[in-house]
């Protein structure tokens, strides 16, 4: 049996990189990463520099590419919170699904990367547990243009897509909106002036339930995906699994940290964070800790933006378990392993 041919569109992103990484632990995946700038870390991929809202440069960079059997779109376009505009995040889909699927006459499989976001969930309280069946809010949101890109361009053609729905990612990945890393180096700021760990945000947030997404387990779904009959032309959504609060995880956090806990207090990290650069050199010095700047491990937007949202964020799981994806993640489990992963890699004390 011949192997499958993955292009990884977006391969420096978070969830790029996972999947790469996945994808290169499997024996019957070669793997083509594509993004604007080379990623830096080791696996089995061959990397493509691409320009993805250049059509042109897409066209040339992407002629060669004849046997891809299935495309991973994980690229996106916008800001920190993973919000964006409609016209670019479609061209650079289309761009791609246009390109190689005239060249490449095997292509079996689309699969979408899609987020919370399709129900509205930055918006404001919205229907939960939010089912893939559920109406869309009021446009623009780009995830809906480009599924409905897909759904209209399969149409009578050979190959299928497919689409996944994550909620709040989480890897080790440096360099990259990470909110374990992110509330590692919150903590051990906080510890560093003496403080309590104090959950950043509001009372409301505080109490609401939440789902995130582990790396891993993304990686997992999206190769099931791309694999499944039972995938074909649906769309899932693809949460750990369990749902938590956070008031029931911070304490846990903060005996991880070592350090006392205390009530919430809703500041800005963006603000308040802002001028804790030159005590983060100092942590990096005095602990022997990796020579990164904190302004690349943590993206104080993303905490404001996730610990302000005060409503619950919850996902039914139903319908890819139905499908026949039964992988489930222990959330508060997970939390302390990367808080651990962290720490054996020297990027917190």
């Amino acid at each position: 049996m011949e192997n499958k041919k993955a292009l990884v569109v977006g391969a420096s992103g978070g969830i790029g990189q996972s999947l790469i990484q996945y994808l290169s632990s499997l024996k019957d995946w070669d793997i083509i990463g594509l993004s604007r700038r080379e990623p830096l870390f080791e696996s089995k991929a061959q990397f493509i520099s691409v320009d993805l809202l250049d059509r042109s440069d897409v066209s040339v960079k992407l002629a060669e590419l004849t046997d891809i059997t299935h495309i991973f779109y994980t690229a996106f376009y916008g800001g920190p919170t993973f919000s964006g505009p409609v016209a670019e995040n479609l061209a650079m889909l289309t761009n791609v699904v246009d390109t190689i699927e005239s060249v490449a006459p095997g292509l079996e499989r689309v699969v979408l990367m899609q987020g919370g976001k399709v129900y509205g969930r930055q918006m404001g309280p919205f229907k939960t547990p939010a089912k893939e069946s559920d109406p869309r809010h009021m446009p623009p949101n780009f995830y809906f243009d480009q599924e409905d890109f897909l759904i209209t361009r399969s149409t009578g053609q050979r190959w299928s897509w497919s689409a996944l729905r994550a909620e709040a990612f989480c890897s080790d990945i440096v360099g990259i909106p990470s909110l374990p890393l992110l509330i590692a180096v919150y903590a051990t700021i906080s510890k560093e002036l003496g403080l309590p760990l104090r959950f950043p945000g509001t009372q409301a947030a505080y109490n609401a339930l939440c789902q995130v997404t582990d790396a891993g387990l993304l990686a997992q779904g999206m190769t099931w995906a791309a694999t499944s009959p039972n995938a074909a032309n649906e769309a899932f959504n693809l949460t750990n699994g369990d749902a938590f609060r956070w008031a029931n995880l911070w304490p846990q956090f903060a005996k991880f940290f070592d350090m006392e806990y205390a009530p919430p207090q809703d500041i800005s990290l963006t603000e308040q964070m802002a001028d804790k650069t030159d005590l983060w050199t100092q942590i990096v010095e005095k602990y022997s800790l990796q020579a990164h700047a904190v302004q690349d491990l943590a993206i104080w937007p993303l905490g404001d933006f996730l610990f302000h949202c005060d409503w619950d964020v919850l996902l039914s799981s139903t319908k890819v378990h139905q499908a026949g994806f039964y992988e489930v993640v222990d959330s508060e489990e997970m939390f302390l392993s990367l808080f651990q992963t962290f720490r054996d890699a020297n990027l917190i004390p």
